[in-house]
């Protein structure tokens, strides 16, 4: 049997390895889409008092501290019971507009971009964020840099830092905004909504008018009917920082609709002894491996998943993009993976308008910043949308508040079978018997996992929740001679 290795992949937050084996015909027989390395925090977090975590738990990513912030401090608002006032529940939304609108960037331009702007089969060394910029020009490139230090600049205003944010706490933030703050920060989000509308329009140019990607988009080697997650609010809108988790069959009708401290009677978390990510799934329906269909209970949150879980954005260009693509695509809900840079861009327009709408609020520079916990803390959970899927904290205590046992299931978790599927779907659409395995090939696979912007540092967690240590002795071929495992 021959074995194909894609180590490490390419383009991503943390790492991981595809391993891919053909039989004796050159057909795929099985991949694995292995993670390697191991984290660790819910062990860590546990003995640590909780008001602590919503600034411990930003560590677990570099990409997306923000996320894991805010999920620690509603989780820490559970905990101790207590409703943070308007202006500060507008404070941290305004933060987390501004980090999706940034944090979306990034993978457009940056990592997922390349293979549609300089081209899925393109020298290595051509497809990233250099060989962007020489395909569009350095004024682009000057947006896009220009893009990310101004999200920046309003995070550290906001959260007191630019990478791992300290404002929030139980009960509402630490730190408001004066009148000429919000001044200088809704100049920045108007800023946010005209790069976010130039987004749009390169999407169009570069992907959309381009027939063999939209070829590629829609092909059966990058699509799954899987079920679909998201948070919305009261009206079904796409909502980043609260409401209820709302899930879609294949055939886009509602199969749940909770809020996020009953997650547990909805999902569970299967494992295997090759990697250290657990495999999500909805409990009504259960774990069937990894295949996908109304039987199977493996479901997809990922803004494509958010925007097929919703019935609309919050926002007015935001929706109308919304609904040319699922018109384009052929309505709701569309299960082609490459659609989700789509859907990506147009979460960036719609982060950017609410962060517009917010820091004209008159309300977000209020003084009342904070209600102060005042009963005993028990247990908690916290959920926001991370750009990648669906953040829960999940926080036990005793009654001082020291923490006891701690659950994360963030965003790449839920899509870790998804993306296990699509690798595989992909690899046994584009290696066939007798085809060439070029360097191009390997990279449109990787495409398949590209797509759902995983971040492996954040995902990584296991059970028991122990490390194996493995020594392993080789012959001058490389040959295994002996192996000790503790």
């Amino acid at each position: 049997m021959k074995h194909i290795k894609i180590d490490p992949i390419t383009r991503l937050e943390g790492h991981g390895k595809i391993d891919i084996f053909l039989d004796e015909n050159g057909e795929v027989a099985n991949t694995y889409f292995q993670i390697p390395e191991l984290r660790g925090f819910e062990q860590f977090c546990v003995g640590r008092p909780v008001e602590e975590l919503p600034r411990i738990t930003t560590r677990i990513c570099g990409v997306c501290p923000e996320a894991h912030h805010m999920a620690s401090a509603k989780a820490c608002d559970a905990v101790f019971q207590v409703d943070p006032p308007p202006t500060a529940k507008k404070l941290r939304q305004l933060l987390y507009n501004v980090f999706f609108a940034g944090d979306h960037t990034t993978h457009f331009y940056a990592l997922g971009g390349p293979d549609f702007i300089v081209g899925p089969t393109a020298p290595a060394a051509e497809r990233n964020i250099l060989g962007v910029i020489r395909k569009v020009g350095l004024e682009v490139g000057g947006k896009v840099i220009e893009m990310r230090k101004r999200t920046q600049e309003v995070l550290k205003v906001l959260g007191g830092k630019q990478t791992h944010q300290v404002t929030s706490l139980p009960g509402g933030v630490s730190k408001g905004i004066t009148a000429e703050e919000a001044a200088v920060i809704e100049q920045h989000c108007r800023w946010f909504v005209e790069f976010g509308k130039f987004t749009i329009q390169a999407f169009h140019d570069i992907v959309l008018k381009n027939q063999a990607y939209v070829d590629l988009i829609l092909s059966d080697a990058f699509s799954h009917r899987t079920y679909y997650m998201g948070l919305v609010d009261d009206n079904n809108r796409v909502n980043f920082y609260d409401g209820k988790v709302r899930v879609v069959d294949p055939d886009g009708k509602e199969f749940a609709r909770y809020s996020p401290a009953e997650y547990l009677e909805h999902i569970a978390e299967h494992v295997e002894p090759w990697t250290y990510l657990k495999f999500p799934f909805l409990k009504k329906v259960g774990w069937k491996g990894l295949v996908d269909g109304k039987e199977s209970g493996v479901y997809r949150a990922t803004p494509l998943s958010r925007l097929n879980a919703a019935e609309g954005m919050p926002t007015p260009l935001a929706q109308a993009e919304y609904e040319a693509m699922f018109t384009t695509l052929g309505g709701k809900p569309v299960h082609a993976t490459l659609a989700t840079h789509w859907a990506r861009v147009i979460e960036l327009l719609g982060a950017a308008e609410m962060a517009l709408d917010l820091a004209r609020d008159p309300e977000i520079t209020g003084t009342q910043i904070r209600t102060i916990p005042t009963r005993v803390p028990t247990e908690g959970v916290g959920t926001v949308e991370a750009p990648r899927g669906t953040l829960t904290h999940h926080y036990v205590t005793d009654d001082k508040g020291m923490v006891k046992k701690v659950n994360l299931i963030v965003g790449t978790t839920n899509n870790y079978a998804p993306i296990s599927l699509s690798i595989g779907k992909a690899a046994r659409g584009l290696i066939r018997k007798g085809s060439e395995v070029t360097e191009g090939t390997l990279n449109m696979i990787e495409m398949a996992f590209r797509a759902y912007d995983p971040c492996f540092g954040c995902a990584t967690h296991a059970l028991p929740g122990q490390r194996p240590f493995v020594v392993r002795i080789r012959d001058t071929n490389g040959d295994i001679l002996q192996e000790v495992t503790r």
